[in-house]
């Protein structure tokens, strides 16, 4: 049994104003590609198939096109909702979908019988069960009590979310005993584990409450495919418990990471292996830095990754220059002619002077809102328990917001 594990595709994400389109679509190809080639029985998307709740009508094209390439390819498709999901958006299709090889769990489930698939090999042989368990909403599993505490209330959670893994994997055992087959099982989420390496373009997903998963709260599955991540990663350093990451970066933090998807081989012992299957850059997509020499050298190496057709994007942090007012107009001076564009420019503060010297000119484009409260409470004298109280508050309210608009 061979299944590609990939996740956080964000299709229809659009990237300071800059749509991704072209990219999903290189991807997209590229990957039904790899399924031939590597003869796939089921790919799985571990949550984020779109990035937003309403996503734009080209990324439902390329949605509905990935369904179709991959059901001619005789591959089940495996669709996990994540926190960027639209659960009503996922279900729409799902119907539909089940007519081309295409299973869609965009939530939780009542009858959790519903997230256990059984995946047939290419010969139509019973060969691997999922456990399919997408992004786990608190009210999903967990009905709120008057009177917690916070400490209480993040208890309460990662225990209904490990109850809920053990629930499914046991009707997994189940299942694989009723078939009297040595079947291996997969269990899939959408979730933050401890110790897990995030990037800037991953939101915190449990508002006020659980910030990670122990690895420990898992079923002993032979394969664990998670999503939410954006770098690839083995979780604890353990092979069978892994983040693909997204396939495209998706912040400047992320522009200098191989992105792969993950081709799983599983038999009747379990896990055989873990391939990495690099994905191409379709976009040039860098982030350099220095003073305004520096950056003039660093642009004209970039500007042989771009073209005409398909400019370099950059983000420009400038170091030792970062006091000088007419820092845009210069960048554009350095750029000029040249096959890239100039997505973002930053000033690097590396010293109070030139923090004092350019604190009017910083702007609120080149702040998180974590950093604007962080520097409001650099003006008061607060006691450390009080200040981590704050900012834990002030991070559950902006997570909040940003849930409610997804």
């Amino acid at each position: 049994m061979r299944i590609i594990h990939t996740s956080d595709w964000h299709l229809g994400q659009h990237f300071m104003g800059k749509t991704r389109q072209a990219e999903h679509q290189q991807f997209i190809d590229w990957l039904v590609d790899q399924v031939v080639l590597h003869r796939v029985d089921a790919l799985i998307v571990a949550g984020d198939i779109f990035d937003t709740g309403s996503p734009p009508s080209y990324a439902r094209e390329l949605y509905s096109q990935m369904v179709v390439s991959l059901h001619n390819a005789g591959t089940r498709l495996i669709l996990l909702g994540g926190n960027h999901d639209s659960v009503a958006t996922l279900g729409e299709s799902r119907p539909l979908l089940s007519y081309l090889s295409t299973t869609v769990v965009p939530a939780v489930e009542a009858d959790l019988s519903r997230q256990i698939l059984v995946v047939h090999d290419r010969d139509g042989q019973p060969s691997a069960i999922v456990c399919a368990i997408p992004f786990i909403r608190p009210r999903d599993v967990l009905q709120s009590q008057a009177g917690q505490s916070a400490e209480d209330k993040q208890q309460s959670l990662l225990e209904a979310i490990q109850q809920h893994y053990q629930a499914v994997y046991r009707l997994a055992c189940t299942r694989r005993d009723a078939l009297g087959l040595p079947l291996p099982i997969v269990v899939t989420g959408h979730l933050t584990t401890v110790g897990a390496s995030a990037s800037e373009s991953v939101r915190e997903i449990y508002v006020g409450a659980l910030e990670a998963f122990p690895t420990s709260a898992f079923p002993p599955a032979d394969y664990i495919a998670l999503g939410h991540i954006h770098r690839p990663q083995k979780v604890g350093g353990l092979e069978q418990i892994r983040y693909c990451g997204s396939p495209i970066p998706l912040s400047f933090d992320e522009a200098a990471q191989q992105k792969e998807v993950l081709l799983v081989e599983l038999d009747a012992g379990g896990l055989q292996a873990v391939t990495p299957l690099p994905v191409p850059r379709f976009q040039p997509l860098v982030s350099i830095k220095g003073n305004l020499v520096e950056l003039a050298e660093a642009i004209s190496a970039v500007a042989q990754q771009g073209s005409a057709a398909c400019p370099a994007w950059l983000e420009v942090v400038v170091r030792g220059d970062d006091y000088l007012s007419d820092l845009q107009t210069r960048i554009q001076e350095i750029t000029a002619g040249q096959p890239v564009e100039v997505l973002r420019i930053r000033r690097e503060r590396n010293n109070a002077a030139a923090l004092l010297q350019s604190a009017a000119k910083e702007t609120l484009d080149e702040l998180s809102p974590f950093d604007v409260f962080a520097k409001r409470l650099e003006q008061e004298e607060l006691d450390p328990e009080l200040k981590a109280h704050l900012e834990a508050r002030y991070r559950s309210v902006v997570d909040a917001l940003r849930e409610g608009a997804a």
